[in-house]
């Protein structure tokens, strides 16, 4: 029995939500069952994970030895796009490098309609822009404004006098008057 990622996923949700709100409570046994279930299905997601790692790393590998590894490259990115690879631009230089070669032309194709299909999912899926900018000045009307909060009382009132300013706190030192010189001896 085989099952897609989103599949495994819908799956382990439902045991989870099938154990937390079952109206008749289940035996120990049935219990365990589900947690085993469920736990087997982490492990194939998991599995699942590491073993399109290693595929894309080992398509990476494929692509950076082009030309020599044309066969290989080719039939590993077909494998790839048929498990739902999102081709990448180095993918679509690579193939129009080699688009001399028929299979590489044909998969070229395909990977551009796939590709353009990924760019219109993102851009569809992305934020709308914002309409005005806010940062600069005039781009905020003055009804926009969220009103300004009332101080706290809890606040130390300010102090009646001003605070005193370095030069205030920190007199200029004075140079050093010289020493009287009637009491020197020339000689």
């Amino acid at each position: 029995m085989a099952f897609s990622a989103a599949e495994l996923h819908l799956l382990r949700r439902l045991l989870a939500h099938a154990l937390q709100s079952s109206s008749a409570p289940l035996a120990a046994e049935e219990v365990q069952d589900c947690l085993r279930l469920a736990q087997s299905v982490d492990d194939a997601v998991q599995e699942a994970g590491r073993l399109r790692a290693f595929l894309l790393e080992d398509l990476a590998r494929y692509r950076g030895a082009l030309p020599g590894s044309l066969s290989g490259y080719l039939e590993l990115l077909q494998d790839a796009l048929a498990a739902g690879y999102e081709p990448e631009p180095d993918d679509l230089a690579a193939l129009r490098a080699l688009r001399a070669n028929p299979v590489a032309a044909a998969l070229l194709e395909r990977v551009r309609t796939v590709a353009e299909r990924s760019v219109r999912r993102r851009l569809s899926t992305a934020p709308a822009p914002r309409t005005r900018l806010l940062a600069l000045a005039g781009g905020k009307d003055k009804d926009d404004q969220p009103p300004r909060p009332a101080p706290h009382p809890e606040e130390p009132p300010r102090p009646e006098r001003p605070i005193p300013t370095p030069g205030e706190v920190f007199p200029p030192r004075r140079k050093p008057a010289p020493p009287p010189a009637a009491g020197r001896a020339a000689g």
